[in-house]
């Protein structure tokens, strides 16, 4: 079972062209302030210019990094620009954007192309198990919450496990969440070992016919060494219960932080094995740039975006969409 059949209903019908378009200008909107930030800039760089010379490739570069795109993705936008700008001898300014549109595609499209299949090897009747990793603040256990509601809407049977026990906040909200979204909640009291809060939540989950879990842990970056052994144990625990869980490792990242979601991703990736990536908050920032820098240079699947504090606001990531909706003028 890989993962999005897990919230596929049975028999569900496909989505109609209305839907579609309600979902597309949703996503519009909240991506509404990255794009305006990045086209005033890209605008203002082009403005006057009858070709793409060196000059506007100086000013793009600009526009991308100061769009939180990240310098290295950045790098690599402009070389493939100056590759067709050379190959085609002439380029009009107006096509920019167009260009600008099908290379930031193309890079989405080659950072997904690496994505696996999770959950292959789940055996019948055991339950898809999910660790959701992030620092505090980023929306971590919100997005569980919201994920929770997702899929028990869908007909899961869905346990979460409360294994971030340093906070006795998460451990309430989860609660919260759990009840709102008819959820099982399993819970020790804080302070307790993390791995045991995973091992009990395996073992209830699989005892009971569980469909999903949802493991939350600590979001601190303390210190490099203990979460790698600490998020370490976890896994090796979990993997006694239900072999070759879990299925999935998801990062939370905080959109709306920037440069700073880099160094997230590039800590937690080097501290465990990161599988997918939730990106939260691009509704009230305009760097959602991010999403394009750290999609390429971490060649980890951007599963999730999170554009406003609705249920229905955790959106699964589609690249085609996503570009869509930072380029298309007219569907706005």
């Amino acid at each position: 079972m890989a993962f999005f059949d897990i919230f596929r209903k049975k028999q569900e019908p496909p989505r109609s062209q209305e839907e579609r378009q309600q979902e597309q200008q949703a996503l519009n909107a909240g991506l509404e302030k990255t794009k305006t930030g990045l086209f005033s800039k890209l605008a203002r760089a082009v403005a006057g210019r009858s070709t793409v010379d060196a000059e506007v490739l100086d000013e793009l570069e600009e526009v991308l990094i100061t769009s939180d795109v990240g310098v290295e993705t950045t790098v690599k936008i402009i070389r493939r620009i100056e590759e067709r700008v050379a190959r085609d001898k002439y380029m009009n300014a107006d096509e920019l954007q167009r260009i600008l549109r099908e290379e930031i595609a193309a890079l989405l499209e080659e950072a997904h192309r690496s994505e696996t299949t999770f959950g292959e090897e789940l055996k019948a009747g055991e339950p898809y198990v999910m660790m959701v990793v992030g620092v505090n603040g980023a929306g971590k256990t919100t997005t569980i919450g919201k994920l929770a509601a997702q899929l028990v809407k869908a007909g899961r049977k869905v346990w979460i496990g409360a294994a971030d026990t340093f906070r006795a906040a998460a451990i309430d909200q989860l609660k919260v969440w759990a009840d709102r979204a008819g959820a099982t909640l399993i819970r020790q009291e804080m302070g307790s070992d993390p791995a045991s809060v995973a091992f009990d939540t395996l073992t209830s989950a699989k005892a009971n016919g569980a469909d999903v879990v949802l493991i939350d842990t600590a979001g601190r970056l303390h210190n490099k060494i203990n979460l790698m052994n600490e998020l370490t144990k976890i896994r090796n625990v979990m993997s006694k219960v239900i072999p070759g869980a879990p299925h999935d490792v998801m990062l939370v990242l905080d959109g709306s932080t920037g440069q700073n979601a880099f160094e997230q991703a590039r800590q937690f990736t080097q501290a465990t094995q990161v599988t997918s990536l939730a990106i939260t908050k691009l509704d009230g920032t305009a760097k959602g740039g991010v999403v394009i820098g750290i999609s390429d240079q971490f060649h980890i699947p951007v599963r999730y975006i999170g554009i406003g504090e609705g249920i229905d606001h955790l959106r699964r990531f589609d690249r085609h969409e996503f570009v869509d909706a930072l380029f298309d003028h007219e569907k706005n």
